[in-house]
């Protein structure tokens, strides 16, 4: 850790000369507004914060941090859900906030090269005037920026036809954690070797820092239709989908809300989602316009015949931003019917969605915490949100059991500890639930092949004794090759 002398707070005027006086920011009250990502029961004040507008400017901050061995803590829009952009108080926070130019939007190559500060939404609107779009697109799309998505590799509800980020990624200009700029891939299809910019994606700020992104563009579909679907019990919109992807249709996404999500949804945004639902499904099917009216008939039926009492059809812009209005405000809108949550992230098979689902439900009824389930149906990834009343004694802990019994579930049944709000802080420790002590270290070394000081984003992702105490499962820089030296990529 550095001392006083090397600390971030030492290096104030040298990263001014770097980011200019107001890049940076060291007055105590504006240092708490960056205290937190988008769950605020993770939060520590950053040493000090800087707002660099190039790339030279990143690296040139991450040279110093290099030079002075001060770790440093990458941040774009602060919308994580993973505790991933939180802060160190003896570190630097450097905000990608300001670099949000959309370079280029090259369409004979279907690309489009944009700075990490982009709002995810905005490349869609840059290459809408020329009938492409991004296909990634996470409910907090309008605010969340492109290099928060490529540090947690994010999805979206049309993950389930379009795949993820790392699926629309083919170049990334980086920064190391040593402060060098280096390039991988670019335009082309793909490039020899092997795929560092699949490795980057996902690594959560832990292999440096994203500052210039090439991302693959995709035609906008021919039409478009959204169907909402009301069922009476979970299971029968469990049946629903099982019916509609047996059936061998693929839609761009698939949704579900139980009704304690749906009670949220139309308390905060009134969504007018059919009364009396105790699930609610949303489909959509994109596509060539006869191709996607056969599948709409035939979804249509499959609802009915899985017990859906209310069916809705939208193929007007409007009407379908109505209907995905109440899921996509899932997440906040429970604060209108709890004063605290928790929102957790696993997947499982879709086969298990069932199981899990009706087990998630006997732990909420056992610990008297509720749980409101908002999920992308299709492939599995839940998104449970954990209720509870933290001004009642206790109720903060049962609620943290609850949430990670959930993913205890979650791994039990073959998934996974998360989908696409990643690592960060919040599931470090639940890492060996899902790895041995030899994969951690695996994975620890390939994380000091590109940051041999550990610097970059530290406690992060992989479990450590000081955030989980000295257990199994909690393994750092035992790797011969890391002991030695040896382990570095750049």
């Amino acid at each position: 850790m550095p001392d006083a002398m090397t600390g971030p707070a030492a290096l104030a005027p040298r990263l001014r000369a770097v980011c200019g006086a107001d890049g940076v920011v060291t007055d105590p009250a504006r240092r708490r507004t960056y205290e937190s990502d988008g769950i605020t029961y993770h939060s520590a004040v950053p040493g000090i914060v800087v707002l660099p507008e190039t790339t030279g400017q990143v690296a040139a901050v991450v040279r110093l941090c290099a030079e002075h061995g001060v770790p440093f803590v990458p941040r774009g829009s602060g919308t994580g859900l993973s505790g991933g952009a939180l802060p160190r108080p003896d570190g630097v926070l450097v905000v990608t906030s300001r670099m949000r130019r959309v370079i280029e939007v090259d369409i004979p190559n279907e690309r489009a090269v944009v700075q990490p500060g982009v709002f995810n939404l905005d490349v869609t609107r840059a290459a809408a005037p020329h009938g492409y779009h991004y296909a990634p697109d996470p409910s907090s799309r309008q605010v969340c920026s492109v290099g928060g998505n490529i540090a947690e590799n994010s999805g979206g509800a049309h993950c389930l036809k379009y795949g993820f980020t790392v699926n629309h990624v083919t170049g990334l200009e980086i920064v190391t954690p040593r402060g060098d700029v280096v390039r991988l891939g670019g335009k082309a299809p793909d490039a020899p070797g092997y795929d560092l910019i699949g490795v980057f994606v996902g690594s959560e700020g832990t292999l440096g820092i994203a500052t210039e992104i090439t991302v693959r563009l995709t035609r906008a579909p021919q039409r478009t239709s959204t169907l909402l679907a009301a069922f009476p019990t979970m299971d029968a919109g469990g049946r629903a989908v099982s019916a509609i992807i047996a059936a061998g249709v693929l839609p761009a996404a698939v949704e579900m809300m139980d009704a304690l999500a749906v009670e949220a949804a139309e308390a905060a945004v009134r969504c007018g989602y059919p009364e009396g639902a105790g699930a609610v499904l949303i489909v959509e099917l994109d596509g060539a316009a006869e191709d996607v009216a056969a599948q709409f008939e035939a979804v249509t039926a499959l609802c009915r015949a899985a017990g859906a009492f209310a069916v809705r059809a939208a193929d007007d812009p409007a009407e379908r931003a109505r209907i995905w209005k109440g899921r996509r405000s899932a997440f906040a809108a429970v604060g209108r019917i709890s004063p605290a949550y928790i929102v957790q992230d696993g997947v499982v098979p879709r086969t298990a969605l069932g199981g899990v689902l009706a087990r998630i439900s006997e732990l909420s009824a056992r610990s008297g915490i509720r749980v409101a389930n908002v999920f992308h149906a299709g492939d599995g990834n839940l998104h449970p949100l954990v209720l509870f009343d933290d001004a009642e004694p206790g109720a903060a802990e049962r609620a943290a059991e609850v949430s990670g019994a959930i993913l205890d579930l979650c791994v039990e049944h073959g998934g996974s500890i998360t989908g696409e709000h990643g690592v960060g802080v919040d599931k470090a420790c639940h890492m060996p639930r899902m790895f041995s002590d030899d994969d951690l270290a695996t994975m620890d070394l390939f994380r000091r092949a590109f940051d041999p000081d550990g610097i970059a984003n530290p406690e992060k992702v992989l479990p450590t004794p000081r955030l989980c105490g000295e257990r199994p499962g909690v393994v750092r820089g035992e790797h011969p090759l890391v002991a030695s030296g040896q382990a570095e990529l750049f």
